[in-house]
């Protein structure tokens, strides 16, 4: 090191820790700052302890401090793979699954693809969790923002699948193709199911292992394409557990109730149940509801029970999940069998 500086000027230096220095910025490495002060040599020696440092003095110091700190950068971030300080507790990646993990000093993220964006925000104590859409992209992005307002970038792949046609005859022809008289009434519903599943809570109930809401035979899955009396509509994005009206209904995991409709059109008795961090479950179809707006519920309580009431043809309840406006599979927040 002192044979280099040794045949350079003080300029040349200078520039070359431009050059290193900007380098190190367009590969985005951050440099401590330091005084160069606290690095120079005590001098026991009277004389020179109190002797004026000059400008290439300074520039070897600076440079020879320099250059030992990029190295141990370097070193660190090799060493330091932002990817694996992501820690995955549970994912489904597939469209309408979901990744819940832990990130220390996340404060939030964003998950992108071609077709949407969705904000979400860790804990404090940086979990998180988020979801993807029926249609999503096979290919997502999550980028979430550090309390030290830096950014990590990673990339999950999806793996496909293939969804079934479910054709439902016998509905109610008014519940098909509504009239004109009540598109307010379903407009009305609409906006309070969606500010529902828009609610920003700090609860931490998101992170429990859910379990069945209810007891019964699986009749109709996630993502199918619904033909109703010959007429397509829009997909499923629920679970549905056949089982006589009267069955009981339970909370799957602890939350706040934010919707308890006995007689929405489309749905007939709907409640919605707010997990926290833009989780939350929707129970529809139902006979019976036990709870109301506002209530705190423990995970198995009773909420419920099962009914055929809105756009149905035989008791059962449609259990759904969503993250925000993302409808994700019930059936990957649950053993399988347990409806059983």
């Amino acid at each position: 090191m002192k044979a280099f500086l040794k045949g350079q000027s003080h300029k040349a230096n200078n520039k070359f820790i431009n050059r290193v220095v900007w380098a190190f910025n367009q590969a985005n490495i951050r440099l401590t700052p330091f005084n160069t002060a606290a690095w120079l040599p005590l001098n026991s020696d009277s004389k020179t302890a109190n002797k004026p440092i000059n400008n290439k003095t300074v520039s070897k110091l600076t440079f020879s401090v320099l250059i030992s700190s990029l190295f141990l950068t370097a070193s660190h971030t090799a060493l330091a793979n932002p990817a694996d300080t992501i820690k995955i507790n549970q994912q489904a990646l597939q469209p309408g699954g979901f990744v819940k993990g832990q990130l220390n000093n996340c404060l939030s993220y964003q998950i992108s693809d071609s077709q949407t964006q969705q904000q979400g925000k860790c804990t404090q104590e940086g979990a998180f969790l988020f979801g993807f859409g029926r249609d999503a992209d096979l290919t997502q992005t999550a980028t979430f923002t550090l309390a030290d307002n830096s950014t990590l970038t990673h990339t999950f792949t999806l793996q496909s699948r293939d969804y079934k046609i479910d054709r439902v005859n016998g509905v109610p022809s008014k519940t098909v193709n509504p009239p004109q008289s009540v598109l307010d009434r379903i407009s009305k519903e609409n906006g309070e199911i969606w500010l529902a599943r828009n609610k920003e809570s700090n609860s931490k109930d998101f992170l429990q292992s859910f379990i069945w809401p209810a007891k019964g035979r699986i009749s109709g899955v996630y993502g199918s394409q619904r033909v109703f009396n010959g007429t397509p509509k829009r997909p499923h994005f629920g679970l549905d557990i056949a089982a006589p009206t009267g069955t009981q209904i339970i909370a799957p995991a602890d939350g706040v109730i934010t919707v308890a409709h006995p007689d929405m059109f489309y749905s007939g008795g709907t409640i919605i149940l707010d997990h926290g961090f833009g989780i939350s479950s929707t129970f529809i179809h139902m006979s019976k509801l036990h709870v109301k707006k506002g209530d705190t519920v423990k995970q198995g309580e009773l909420i419920g029970e099962i009914g055929k009431t809105g756009r149905a043809t035989g008791p059962h309840l449609d259990w759904r999940i969503n993250w925000y406006q993302i409808r994700l599979d019930p059936a990957f927040w649950v053993p399988a069998g347990g409806h059983q």
